[in-house]
This record gives structure tokens, sequence and C-alpha cells, in this order.
């Protein structure tokens, strides 16, 4: 039998609509996903109140309440739960914004296209912006920068999720790295604050 076989039976459960599929799924994924919500700490600032196992317990509890697609695979599971950690990342970067109302700027940037710096004062807003105006011009690039640098997928299995040829993962995420940079450099030269 091979290792993935019993995620896969349970993924496809999942979704058939078994809730209770849901529940076994996750014990089984939970050391990935303790390592996914781990990357997003890498590089936030120390002393964050949102920690790794808080993320993903917050994640589960908004996966049990969607509607579940139909998983192809456990690196789409694994993409969707990158998803939905951003989502919580995100909305808790703005509560916090909110209740600050103010700070410096401060600058985002990609280095060699291996990792995402999200520095404090509203950063994580700023690439989350910019990632929603890229999906409206082009959902594909801004999908694979969310499972590269948000889901810590590799062009691989960015590939292997979204059931596309290698060449053209890489091809697609050069070109949306580079607009993404671009798109953060212009947000902090122009003075907004991020």
């Amino acid at each position: 039998m091979r290792k993935d076989e019993p995620i896969t039976a349970l993924l496809h459960q999942v979704a058939a609509g078994d809730k209770t599929a849901l529940d076994r799924l996750v014990p089984l994924l939970y050391p990935e996903l303790q390592r996914l919500a781990r990357s997003y700490f890498r590089s936030e600032r120390a002393g964050h109140t949102l920690q790794p196992t808080a993320l993903v317990h917050e994640a589960y509890e908004r996966l049990v309440k969607q509607n579940q697609p139909d998983y192809s695979n456990r690196a789409h599971f694994m993409a969707v739960a990158a998803q939905i950690m951003r989502q919580v990342l995100i909305d808790h970067a703005r509560v916090r914004n909110a209740q600050k109302r103010g700070g410096g700027a401060a600058r985002v940037t990609l280095t060699d296209g291996a990792s995402l710096k999200m520095e404090p004062g509203g950063a994580i807003i700023a690439v989350d912006d910019a990632l929603t105006e890229l999906a409206k011009q082009d959902p594909l690039k801004a999908q694979l920068i969310e499972l590269r640098f948000f889901g810590g997928m590799t062009a691989e299995d960015s590939a292997e999720a979204l059931n596309m040829n290698l060449v053209d993962v890489r091809r697609h995420l050069r070109i949306a790295l580079a607009w993404l940079q671009r798109e953060l450099d212009r947000t902090t030269s122009s003075g907004e604050k991020i």
C-alpha cells in the first residue's frame, strides 16, 4: 500500500461531503500543516501574537466551515490550507494595524526568488493587496506566488497540484515574481505606508 493512498481516499471522502473524513485527515497531515505554519513565521516579527499552532487550528476551523473542493491529491489540499492560513494572517494583520493606526513604512523584498520577507508595519497586507491585483490580471500567476511563498510549495509541487508542465510553472513564476517585486518597490518608493 502506498503512503498516500489513505490520504487520497480521505480527500475523496471529504470532497464527497463526509465531514468526519476531514477529522481523520487532519491528524495525518498535521506535521505538514505545522511545518507550513512555521514557515509563515520565519520572517515575522518576534513576539507575534499568533503562533504556528494557533494558525493551524484557526485554519482548520475555517476549513471545516467551507464547502470542500474535489481535492485531486495531497498537494492540492495543502495549497488550499496555505491559502486559508494566508487569509488568517491577513485578517490578523488588518486587525492589528487597525488597532495601531500608524507606524513606519516597511520594506518588502523577494530575495533570489526563494523567500518572501515580511517585516512589521503591514507588509503582509501590501503583499496581499498586490496579489489581489495580480489575480485580477492573471489568476494563475497569483496562485503560483501564493503556493510558493505562502504554501511553501516547490515548483514541482505546484506543477503537480495544478496539473501543469514544470517548465510552464517556472516561467509563469519568474514573470509573477518580477511583477510582484516591481509592485512592492513602487508601493514602497511612493511613500505609501505598508
